[in-house]
C-alpha cells in the first residue's frame, strides 16, 4: 500500500492540476494535510487495504475447485433480491409484512451490493494503477 507521504504528494499534484488558481490549490492542500492530521487519510488507507484483502480472498475462492465457493456470493445476492421483491409484492397486494424484515433485507442487500460491486470496482482501479507503474 502507498505510504501516507506518497498519498499527500500525489494528492498535491492532482490538486495543482484541478485548481488552476494557486490560492485554491493551496487551500485544498491544507485541507488534505488537515485530513492527514485528523487520521482520516489513515482510515481511508485502512479501508482500501481491507478491500484489497477481500478481493484476494475472492480470487482464492474463484481459483478453488469448489462450486459453492465460486457461487455463494452471486447466489446470496440473488436470494436477498428475490426475497426483498417478494416482500415488496406482498406489500403491494396488501398482505401485512413485518417492516423489520423488509428493512433488514434492504440493509443486507445494500451491504452485499456494495461489497460485490464496489469491491470489484476498487479491484479494477487498483489493477489499473499498478499497471501504470
Amino acid at each position: 500500500m502507498f505510504p501516507i507521504g506518497a498519498i499527500l504528494d500525489i494528492g498535491g499534484k492532482i490538486l495543482d492540476k484541478v485548481f488552476p488558481d494557486p490560492a485554491q490549490a493551496e487551500q485544498a492542500k491544507l485541507k488534505l494535510l488537515e485530513m492527514q492530521q485528523n487520521g482520516e487519510l489513515a482510515k481511508i488507507q485502512a479501508d482500501t487495504v481491507a478491500m484489497q484483502e477481500t478481493s484476494k480472498r475472492w480470487q482464492a475462492d474463484m481459483a478453488s475447485d469448489s462450486w459453492l465457493s465460486k457461487n455463494i456470493r452471486p447466489m446470496t445476492l440473488v436470494f436477498i433480491l428475490l426475497v426483498y421483491c417478494a416482500f415488496a409484492l406482498m406489500s403491494a397486494w396488501k398482505i401485512d409484512v413485518n417492516e423489520t424484515y423488509v428493512k433488514l433485507l434492504g440493509e443486507w442487500g445494500q451491504l452485499i451490493m456494495l461489497a460485490y460491486f464496489g469491491g470489484r470496482t476498487v479491484e479494477k482501479i487498483m489493477d489499473m494503477k499498478s499497471k501504470e507503474k
